[in-house]
């Protein structure tokens, strides 16, 4: 347990550390965006396909 924490600790550093570098995680081509009128339709798609990926390297690794 203790080392799930420390991993996702870890994570969570490195997530902040790119937000705030100003690294577009959730703005990278590929992404759905429709704006019609005054409404907006925002469907991130690689977004969630670059964090799956990241997340099943995260724990193949974590298993070995």
């Amino acid at each position: 347990m203790a080392r799930v924490l420390i991993v996702a600790g870890v994570v969570l550093v490195a997530a902040g550390i790119l937000l705030k570098l100003g690294v577009p995680i959730g703005r990278l081509p590929g992404d759905i965006v429709v704006r019609k009128g005054n409404s907006t339709f925002y469907f991130p798609i690689v977004t969630c396909i670059v964090v799956s990926v990241v997340l099943t390297l995260i724990s193949w690794i974590m298993r070995r």
